[in-house]
Protein backbone atom coordinates (compact mmCIF):
# COMPACT_ATOMS: atom_id res chain seq x y z
CA UNK A 1 0.00 0.00 0.00
CA UNK A 2 1.44 3.38 -0.76
CA UNK A 3 -0.34 6.24 1.42
CA UNK A 4 1.74 9.21 -0.69
CA UNK A 5 3.58 10.01 -3.87
CA UNK A 6 5.72 12.95 -4.46
CA UNK A 7 6.65 15.20 -7.67
CA UNK A 8 7.40 18.19 -8.97
CA UNK A 9 5.49 20.91 -10.98
CA UNK A 10 6.48 24.67 -12.46
CA UNK A 11 2.68 25.60 -10.64
CA UNK A 12 2.52 23.49 -7.62
CA UNK A 13 -0.06 25.01 -6.08
CA UNK A 14 -2.26 24.83 -9.11
CA UNK A 15 -1.47 21.32 -9.82
CA UNK A 16 -2.04 20.63 -6.52
CA UNK A 17 -5.84 21.68 -6.30
CA UNK A 18 -6.68 19.94 -9.97
CA UNK A 19 -5.65 16.55 -8.48
CA UNK A 20 -7.39 17.20 -5.30
CA UNK A 21 -10.43 17.93 -7.66
CA UNK A 22 -9.52 14.88 -9.15
CA UNK A 23 -9.28 12.84 -6.13
CA UNK A 24 -12.55 14.19 -4.60
CA UNK A 25 -10.40 15.89 -2.10
CA UNK A 26 -8.71 19.52 -1.39
CA UNK A 27 -5.26 20.75 -1.29
CA UNK A 28 -3.58 22.36 1.10
CA UNK A 29 -0.19 24.20 1.34
CA UNK A 30 3.04 21.63 2.55
CA UNK A 31 5.36 24.59 3.99
CA UNK A 32 7.69 21.87 6.03
CA UNK A 33 9.37 20.10 3.22
CA UNK A 34 10.00 22.93 0.61
CA UNK A 35 8.29 26.52 0.66
CA UNK A 36 6.11 26.97 -2.33
CA UNK A 37 5.09 23.11 -1.65
CA UNK A 38 1.07 21.84 -1.73
CA UNK A 39 -0.68 18.76 -0.94
CA UNK A 40 -3.66 17.28 -2.55
CA UNK A 41 -5.55 15.02 -0.34
CA UNK A 42 -7.85 12.53 -1.16
CA UNK A 43 -9.85 12.75 2.12
CA UNK A 44 -9.87 9.16 2.05
CA UNK A 45 -9.83 6.70 5.07
CA UNK A 46 -5.66 6.22 4.38
CA UNK A 47 -5.05 9.73 4.26
CA UNK A 48 -3.83 9.35 0.49
CA UNK A 49 -2.11 12.58 -0.58
CA UNK A 50 0.25 14.01 -3.50
CA UNK A 51 2.72 16.20 -2.55
CA UNK A 52 3.39 18.94 -4.85
CA UNK A 53 7.17 20.56 -4.67
CA UNK A 54 8.33 23.62 -6.90
CA UNK A 55 10.10 22.54 -10.25
CA UNK A 56 13.92 21.53 -9.52
CA UNK A 57 13.34 20.75 -5.48
CA UNK A 58 15.38 17.83 -4.37
CA UNK A 59 15.51 15.93 -1.46
CA UNK A 60 18.89 15.34 -0.23
CA UNK A 61 20.07 13.07 2.89
CA UNK A 62 20.72 15.65 6.16
CA UNK A 63 23.76 15.10 7.85
CA UNK A 64 23.20 13.07 11.67
CA UNK A 65 20.06 13.45 13.47
CA UNK A 66 17.72 15.27 11.00
CA UNK A 67 15.16 14.96 7.80
CA UNK A 68 15.58 14.71 4.70
CA UNK A 69 16.00 18.44 3.16
CA UNK A 70 13.94 20.04 0.28
CA UNK A 71 16.12 22.26 -0.99
CA UNK A 72 16.46 24.31 -4.87
CA UNK A 73 18.47 23.09 -7.47
CA UNK A 74 19.59 21.27 -10.95
CA UNK A 75 21.06 18.14 -10.49
CA UNK A 76 20.94 14.43 -9.65
CA UNK A 77 18.72 14.54 -7.22
CA UNK A 78 14.59 14.70 -7.04
CA UNK A 79 11.73 15.58 -5.01
CA UNK A 80 9.79 12.34 -6.00
CA UNK A 81 9.63 10.38 -3.46
CA UNK A 82 6.80 7.94 -1.70
CA UNK A 83 5.99 6.41 1.83
CA UNK A 84 5.04 2.33 1.64
CA UNK A 85 3.76 0.21 3.83
CA UNK A 86 6.25 -2.98 5.47
CA UNK A 87 5.06 -6.08 6.98
CA UNK A 88 8.55 -5.84 8.42
CA UNK A 89 10.19 -5.21 11.39
CA UNK A 90 12.04 -1.83 11.97
CA UNK A 91 15.62 -3.74 12.40
CA UNK A 92 14.40 -6.29 9.28
CA UNK A 93 14.20 -2.98 6.93
CA UNK A 94 17.84 -1.77 8.53
CA UNK A 95 19.08 -4.63 7.74
CA UNK A 96 18.31 -4.42 4.30
CA UNK A 97 19.27 -0.93 4.09
CA UNK A 98 22.93 -2.31 5.37
CA UNK A 99 23.18 -5.60 2.86
CA UNK A 100 22.69 -3.12 0.13
CA UNK A 101 24.82 -0.45 1.76
CA UNK A 102 21.88 2.25 1.60
CA UNK A 103 21.86 5.09 3.97
CA UNK A 104 18.96 4.46 6.09
CA UNK A 105 17.65 6.13 9.20
CA UNK A 106 14.69 6.45 11.77
CA UNK A 107 12.89 9.93 12.26
CA UNK A 108 9.67 11.34 13.52
CA UNK A 109 7.82 13.47 11.25
CA UNK A 110 7.18 16.51 12.59
CA UNK A 111 6.79 14.65 15.93
CA UNK A 112 3.65 13.21 14.86
CA UNK A 113 4.54 10.15 13.24
CA UNK A 114 8.10 7.53 12.46
CA UNK A 115 9.13 6.52 9.09
CA UNK A 116 12.68 4.75 8.02
CA UNK A 117 14.39 7.42 5.34
CA UNK A 118 15.32 4.53 3.15
CA UNK A 119 17.61 6.24 0.38
CA UNK A 120 17.39 3.75 -2.95
CA UNK A 121 20.97 3.41 -4.27
CA UNK A 122 22.09 6.74 -1.95
CA UNK A 123 19.73 9.06 -3.54
CA UNK A 124 15.98 8.35 -4.15
CA UNK A 125 14.33 8.35 -1.23
CA UNK A 126 11.03 6.21 0.18
CA UNK A 127 9.58 6.22 3.64
CA UNK A 128 9.58 3.26 4.87
CA UNK A 129 6.81 2.48 7.96
CA UNK A 130 6.55 -0.51 9.94
CA UNK A 131 3.10 -1.64 11.44
CA UNK A 132 2.97 1.03 14.69
CA UNK A 133 4.37 3.86 12.58
CA UNK A 134 1.43 3.22 9.60
CA UNK A 135 -0.74 3.43 12.81
CA UNK A 136 0.88 6.64 13.33
CA UNK A 137 0.64 7.96 10.26
CA UNK A 138 -3.11 7.28 10.03
CA UNK A 139 -4.15 9.05 13.20
CA UNK A 140 -2.17 11.87 12.10
CA UNK A 141 -2.45 12.76 8.74
CA UNK A 142 -5.91 13.67 8.55
CA UNK A 143 -7.21 16.62 6.29
CA UNK A 144 -8.64 18.26 9.06
CA UNK A 145 -5.89 17.86 11.61
CA UNK A 146 -3.48 19.22 8.60
CA UNK A 147 -5.85 22.28 8.08
CA UNK A 148 -6.10 22.85 12.03
CA UNK A 149 -2.20 22.54 12.56
CA UNK A 150 -2.06 25.23 9.34
CA UNK A 151 -4.55 27.62 10.99
CA UNK A 152 -2.07 27.93 13.70
CA UNK A 153 0.52 29.24 11.60
CA UNK A 154 1.56 32.34 10.23
CA UNK A 155 -1.39 34.33 7.35
CA UNK A 156 0.69 33.11 4.30
CA UNK A 157 0.17 29.43 5.18
CA UNK A 158 -3.73 29.61 6.08
CA UNK A 159 -6.32 27.48 4.16
CA UNK A 160 -9.45 29.53 3.00
CA UNK A 161 -12.48 27.02 4.26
Amino acid sequence: MIFHVSIDARDPRHVAHVLAELLGGRATPFPPVAEGSWLAHAGDERNTMVEVYPRGTQLIEAPGDADALGVPGEGGLSATHFAMATRRTQAEVFAIAMREGWPAKYRKRGGAFGVIELWLEGNRMVEVMTAAMQREYLETMRLEGWQGMLGQGDEKHRVAA
